[in-house]
């Protein structure tokens, strides 16, 4: 196991990282495998190439052309929801399909979602229960690169899923994907469009103050959004038009 803090993508943040690269990718195949054996894989072709289309495109756009991409649809049209894990292992459930309706808006949700993996938010959080358990066993040694580190972060990975990231998290992954599809040559505005369209899907719904929620509010996110635009927009080459 590693023992070092780096620095996120385009944040400079400074985070603790105890994972190595070649665990934190074992870690995120082998969750990655258990989640989808428990799943219903979509056999919608054009749900599936839609999502690879625009993953694989964003995901060229980060530079880490050497990470194991890859990109699933899950059938479940009742959530409203994606995740990462590392590596490049991103699935996406169908019931936000409609919700990103285009590939502007999708490549909004998964800008996020590959976000999520270049920033390293899951090596972050088993990195910091692994220090939180070195430290009240009162080890001074670190573990090597075994089997027990895999089997032990894939667990975490699992049942991080079940768990929403914190609010710091979720706001860099949202800074991150803007950039990110930017890069890509979709327009960033459409993460605006999106998060408004959340917003209205979420109205009347029984929820914490934002205070107490681990995510960000829509018309927080919203107003993230809009605060780096700007930085968005230098990164924003459309793609040129076809021919007639």
């Amino acid at each position: 196991m590693s023992s070092a803090c780096e620095t996120v993508p385009v944040t400079g943040r400074s985070q603790l990282q105890l994972v190595s690269p070649a665990e934190e990718v074992q870690m995120g195949e082998s969750a990655y495998k258990e989640i989808l054996g428990k799943a219903t894989n979509s056999s919608d072709a054009s749900a599936n190439a839609l999502v690879t289309r625009v993953g694989t495109r964003i995901a060229g756009a980060t530079g880490r052309g050497d990470l194991p991409w890859e990109f699933k649809v899950i059938d479940d049209p009742k959530t409203v929801n994606a995740f990462a894990l590392p590596g490049g292992k991103v699935a996406v459930y169908t019931g936000i399909l409609p919700i990103a309706r285009d590939d502007a808006g999708l490549a909004a949700v998964l800008g996020h979602e590959v976000a999520h993996v270049l920033a390293h938010h899951s090596a972050e959080r088993v990195s910091q229960q692994l220090a939180m358990q070195q430290i009240a066993q009162m080890a001074g040694s670190t573990m090597g690169v075994n089997a027990q580190v895999v089997q032990m972060g894939s667990s975490l990975l699992v049942a991080a899923i079940q768990l929403p990231w914190g609010r710091s998290q979720e706001s860099e992954a949202d800074h991150l994907g803007l950039i990110y599809m930017a890069k890509a040559g979709y327009d960033p505005h459409a993460a605006r469009d999106l998060w408004i369209r959340m917003s209205q899907l979420a109205q009347g719904a029984s929820r914490p103050p934002e205070w107490l929620s681990t995510h960000p509010s829509e018309e927080t996110r919203i107003r993230q959004i809009d605060g780096w635009m700007p930085e968005a927009m230098q990164q924003y080459h459309p793609p040129p038009s076809p021919p007639r």
